[in-house]
């Protein structure tokens, strides 16, 4: 009877930690090759992971979900980019990144492709906040010194003199972009189009919508521009136009830390 009990309560013990279900068995990016592959929807994760030999694909739309289902043992790996993959390796503490990256990446800010005007001015803008140390004071502060609500002052006048300027964004990308408890969109890609409106004397207003819909969102004008750590990429470029590249970035692999 001791025996019984004692492994109903282990059953119990691992049921609660939400990892153990499953071994990992993924150890470098070969092994991707025939697994169950997380990734959020229509992300360039997504695209990567349809293109590996025999991979089923399951899609979420959110990149945390993907990663709850990798701790419950549904998929084998999940696919993210690297920033917001070690905001969730450091929350949930039992999934850990493969050493190597999968790809390299740039993020842009899609602009309508009529729009020729104002992605010249977002260029500008983006020059001059790299040049400044803006861009780079911005990332540095979420990334490394663990900043949680805002690294950037601006946006604090009664009236801009060239209006508003509506961002879409899909705010469920930790650092770059999520919501705080009373509903407000916080993250680097918040910061960062903050600071790009100061220069260009705007107001920002950001919308947040499923991270699918942005650059139709912009494609139709019901947003001027699409900030979500969206990577620059040929089939992107044939709906919209993108700024310059204001982060660089990495498509990693998580995998449950259970060896």
């Amino acid at each position: 009877m001791k025996r019984v009990f004692a492994g109903v309560m282990v059953g119990l013990l691992v049921l609660l930690c939400g990892c153990g279900t499953a071994k990992n068995t993924v150890h470098s990016i070969e092994d991707l090759n025939g697994k169950k592959i997380g990734v959020q929807l229509k992300t360039t994760g997504d695209v990567y992971a349809s293109d590996i030999e025999n991979a089923q694909v399951q899609r979420f739309n959110k990149g945390r979900d993907a990663v709850v289902a990798l701790r419950k043992g549904e998929v084998d790996a999940v696919m993210l980019d690297d920033a917001p993959a070690n905001v969730f390796v450091e929350e949930f503490g039992d999934v850990k990144l493969l050493d190597e990256a999968y790809a390299d990446e740039e993020y842009g800010i899609a602009v309508n492709k009529d729009n020729k005007e104002l992605l010249d001015k977002i260029n500008n803008a983006l020059t001059t906040l790299q040049e400044d140390g803006t861009l780079d004071q911005i990332t540095k502060a979420w990334l490394e010194d663990g900043e949680e609500l805002s690294a950037y002052d601006g946006q604090d006048k009664q009236e801009y003199a060239n209006g508003i300027l509506v961002m879409a964004t899909n705010a469920e990308f930790p650092p770059y972009e999520s919501k705080t408890e009373d509903g407000e969109i916080i993250g680097i890609d918040v910061d960062i189009m903050k600071a790009v409106c100061d220069q260009l004397d705007m107001k920002l207003q950001v919308e947040h919508t499923a991270f699918d819909s942005i650059i139709a969102s912009v494609e139709r004008g019901m947003a001027d521009v699409g900030v979500a750590a969206m990577t620059i990429t040929e089939e992107r470029l044939e709906q919209v136009n993108f700024s310059q590249p204001y982060v660089k970035a990495k498509q990693v692999i998580i995998v449950r830390d259970n060896d």
